[in-house]
């Protein structure tokens, strides 16, 4: 499949209509289309898998495809809904804007108008992604640190189209053969289709003023990234105090920065942010898995990582989470051009001082 071709979701029971919106759409939308018949298959396919179409029928068994568009746009927001029914009454019409659809087709479909609307609903969610694509560097200062911090987290963001660099700033000679390290480094950030960028610092002797701030700030001004996720300052080995020290210097105009835990971390690990990873966990294993020279420690375990994640999704609605430090989240609402004069409250202006991620 080539990577600019539109990917189609079709949620309908019927297999011979399923079949003909799917010959429809890649013989004559040159799409690939995937199908399933029930609302829990779609929402797996969807957490597995970037479409820019959900072609989705009303009459289901069980749950309805109305009520699956809630969740749909929870997993993937830029994925335009094109709803089709044999029922064209008005009511089923209201339902289906107001659950967010963004198109409605009743049956009998003709083709050209199939095909004619589901692309121009993949233009739109190409395009959305486009303007809303955000750029993450993710720094460990040794291979595997930044995939057992965040790579659930990565994987999440590979779903969503976003561009993923990760900066290793050792060969970790202290935990294995240095070579082997690199391809294992390299074959993880492929996993999640993330551009690996290895430097050669000394394993153990990390020092913040012996050029890494400079070669962090090289990469940083390569990337130009909207956000970065590195070690936290509660950490046990002083390779990863140092990191996080090089990267706040390095990294001070982007406007995004936080800390992932990994084994090392302290008590003092503060979680401010909690982010949803449900279905990437499987991918962050396969990650994992990359580093069989790490394959006999504890925390590279299957069931420890499993473990790991359910209990962070305490502190959130998630079912598995990755806890984030916030240091720094920065955002802007609207381009000063576009701000007029705001009512006072009480002799005050406007309170501008909460942005994303920054509570609990």
């Amino acid at each position: 499949m080539s990577e600019d071709q539109y990917r189609v979701l079709i949620l309908e029971d019927d297999r011979d209509t399923a079949e003909f919106l799917r010959i429809a759409l890649e013989r004559y939308g040159k799409m690939s289309a995937d199908s399933v018949d029930s609302v829990d298959e779609a929402v797996e396919a969807l957490r597995r898998q970037r479409y820019d179409v959900l072609v989705s029928d009303i009459q289901l068994p069980g749950r309805s495809g109305l009520d699956l568009l809630p969740e749909a746009r929870a997993i993937d927001p830029a994925m335009r809904v094109m709803i089709v029914t044999a029922y064209p009454t008005v009511d089923h019409a209201i339902s289906a804007l107001r659950e967010s659809a963004d198109d409605f087709l009743v049956k009998p479909v003709v083709t050209e108008e199939l095909v004619s609307r589901a692309t121009r609903l993949a233009q739109q969610a190409r395009a959305l992604r486009s303007a809303t694509r955000q750029r993450v560097l993710a720094v460990g200062a040794h291979p595997d640190d930044v995939e057992i911090g965040v790579g659930a987290t990565l994987a999440a963001h590979a779903a969503a189209g976003d561009q993923i660099v990760t900066l290793v700033l050792s060969g970790g000679a202290v935990g294995g053969e240095t070579s082997a390290r690199r391809s294992e480094a390299a074959a993880a950030a492929a996993v999640v289709g993330a551009r690996l960028v290895h430097l050669d610092f000394p394993d153990t002797r990390l020092d913040p003023a012996a050029g890494m701030i400079t070669a962090i700030e090289d990469v940083v001004r390569d990337v130009s990234p909207t956000r970065i996720y590195t070690h936290g300052i509660h950490d046990r080995h002083q390779d990863h105090r140092a990191v996080h020290e090089a990267v706040q210097i390095a990294a001070r105009a982007v406007p995004g920065l936080w800390c992932f835990q990994i084994p090392s971390s302290t008590v003092e690990f503060a979680p401010n942010r909690f982010v949803d990873v449900d279905g990437f966990v499987d991918t962050k294993l396969e990650m994992l898995a990359a580093f069989a020279s790490q394959s006999h420690r504890e925390y590279m375990q299957p069931d420890v990582v499993r473990a790991t994640a359910r209990y962070w999704s305490r502190f959130s609605p998630a079912r598995d989470a990755e806890p984030l430090e916030t240091v720094r989240a920065s955002e802007t609402l609207a381009h000063p051009d576009a701000v007029h004069a705001a009512p006072a409250v009480d002799g005050q202006g406007a309170d501008s001082g909460h942005g994303v991620g920054g509570g609990r």
